[in-house]
C-alpha cells in the first residue's frame, strides 16, 4: 500500500538531515556521560577505554543504542510527521513470499563475490603515499572500533555478536538509508537511480573505510533497488543481516582455530584472483547475473505488492524494464 504524505518531499529531508544532526549530538554526548559513570572515568578518555577488550560488552550495547536514536529514531519521527502511518510508509510491510526470500538469500551470495571483487580492484588503485596512509589509517581505526565490540571466545558471544553487529545495525540502518532517506529521494527526484546512488554513496561514506568503499556501494545498490522492487524492508533487513552475520561467522571461525581477533579481521574471504582483468570479468559478470536476478524479484514482488512503485516513478526512469 502507497501512502501519500501530508508535507513536501523536500521538507521530509531537511526534517531527517535536522533530526540526525541533533540525535547525533546528543547521542554522543549522552554515550560518552553514560559510559564515563559506569566505569568511573574522565569523560575525555571514554572513547580510548572502550577500546579495551575487557569493555567489550558495554561498547556492543553502547554502538546499538546509539545507532537506534541517531538511526531508526530520526527517520520514524520523520515519517510520523509525514504521515499518519509511519511505520508503513517506511515500508515494514509483513507480506512477503518464499521465493522473495530465496532471491534475497541467492543475492547476498552475488553480493559477496561482487563486493570481494571490488575490494581487490580498490587495492590496485594508485595512491598518493600520503593518501595510502590516511586510507589505512581510517581502516585501522575502523578494525579497531569492531574488534572493540567482539570477543568471539564462545558461542554465546557469536550470538551476541550476530545480534549487535549483524541485526541491529541491519534494522537501524536500512531504516534511515532506504525506508528514509532514499523513499525521500525517490518521492523527490522521481528517479530511482539518482536516489538509490546518493543513498548508497551516503550508505558507504558513513563506515568510513576507503578500501571498502565500492564493495559497501555495490551493497548498497542492491539494497536500494531491492528496496525499490519490493516494497518491504524486510528483505532489505534480511540481505543486510546475513551479509553482516557471513562477517561475524567467518571471524568466529577464524578466531576458534586459534587467531588473534585483529588477525582474524586481516584475513578476506577465499582470494578470487589478484590478476586486474579477471577481477574486471568477474565483476562484469556478476553484475549481468545481479540484473536477471532483479528481473526475477521484480516479477515475484509484483504478485505479493503490485503497486509498491507506482507513485514512486514513472515508467520512463525504470531500471531493468521490460
Amino acid at each position: 500500500m502507497n501512502i501519500q504524505p501530508r508535507i513536501s518531499y523536500g521538507s521530509q529531508f531537511a526534517i531527517l538531515l535536522g533530526l540526525l544532526g541533533i540525535t547525533l549530538l546528543v547521542g554522543s554526548i549522552a554515550m560518552i556521560f553514560i559510559c564515563a559513570a559506569i566505569l568511573h572515568v574522565d569523560v575525555m578518555i571514554v572513547p580510548t577505554v572502550l577500546l579495551k577488550p575487557e569493555h567489550a560488552s558495554l561498547a556492543q550495547w553502547a554502538n546499538t543504542l546509539f545507532a537506534l536514536f541517531t538511526f531508526f529514531i530520526p527517520t520514524i519521527i520523520t515519517a510520523s510527521i509525514a504521515t499518519k502511518k509511519p511505520f508503513a510508509y517506511t515500508n515494514f510491510n509483513t507480506k512477503v513470499n518464499g521465493k522473495q526470500i530465496i532471491i534475497v538469500i541467492i543475492l547476498v551470495v552475488f553480493g559477496m563475490i561482487l563486493s570481494g571483487a571490488l575490494g581487490s580492484l580498490t587495492e590496485k588503485i594508485p595512491l598518493s603515499p600520503n593518501l595510502l596512509k590516511k586510507a589505512k589509517a581510517l581502516e585501522d581505526t575502523y578494525d579497531e572500533a569492531v574488534a572493540a565490540m567482539v570477543t568471539l571466545k564462545s558461542f554465546k558471544d557469536y550470538l551476541i555478536a550476530l545480534l549487535v553487529i549483524a541485526l541491529a545495525p541491519a534494522i537501524f540502518e536500512e531504516t534511515l538509508f532506504r525506508g528514509g532517506l532514499q523513499k525521500i529521494l525517490t518521492g523527490w527526484t522521481k528517479n530511482v537511480w539518482v536516489s538509490v546512488i546518493i543513498t548508497a554513496a551516503f550508505f558507504s561514506l558513513v563506515h568510513f573505510s576507503y578500501f571498502g568503499f565500492l564493495s559497501r556501494f555495490a551493497l548498497g545498490m542492491l539494497l536500494g533497488f531491492i528496496f525499490y522492487y519490493s516494497g518491504n524492508i524486510w528483505l532489505n533487513i534480511l540481505l543486510h543481516f546475513l551479509n553482516n552475520a557471513a562477517a561475524v561467522t567467518q571471524l568466529y571461525i577464524l578466531v576458534r582455530s586459534g587467531k588473534p581477533i585483529d588477525k582474524a579481521m586481516d584475513d578476506n574471504l577465499p582470494g578470487i584472483g589478484n590478476n586486474t582483468f579477471l577481477l574486471f570479468g568477474i565483476t562484469i559478470i556478476v553484475i549481468a547475473f545481479i540484473v536477471a536476478i532483479f528481473k526475477w524479484l521484480k516479477h515475484e514482488s509484483q504478485k505479493v505488492n503490485p503497486t509498491a512503485t507506482e507513485i514512486l516513478l514513472v515508467k520512463s526512469n525504470n531500471p531493468f524494464a521490460e
